[in-house]
């Protein structure tokens, strides 16, 4: 299991890939950030991954941003599970 990707839950609508991805470079380097949208509307689902540089900043982003308030959502942010 990777430790250094993570899903962000109740995100906003207003949220964007690169907003997310700003946000979470506070806890150090980000790969990458994905919002997942409706294929259909190409609306965000609420929900993405970020995937951290390292296990470590991993865990300082768990720690900082669960529970936490972004775009004027009080987020949730645990490790991805992987895909069955």
């Amino acid at each position: 299991m990777e430790k250094n990707k993570l899903y962000v839950g109740n995100l906003s609508w207003e949220t964007t890939e690169n907003s997310l991805q700003d946000a979470f470079a506070e806890c150090g380097e980000v790969v990458s950030a994905k919002i997942i949208t409706d294929r259909n509307t190409n609306r965000s689902k609420g929900f993405g991954f970020v995937e951290m540089a390292s296990d470590e900043a991993a865990e300082k982003a768990i720690a900082q941003f669960d529970g936490k308030d972004l775009d004027g959502r009080q987020i949730k942010v645990n490790l991805a599970k992987p895909k069955e």
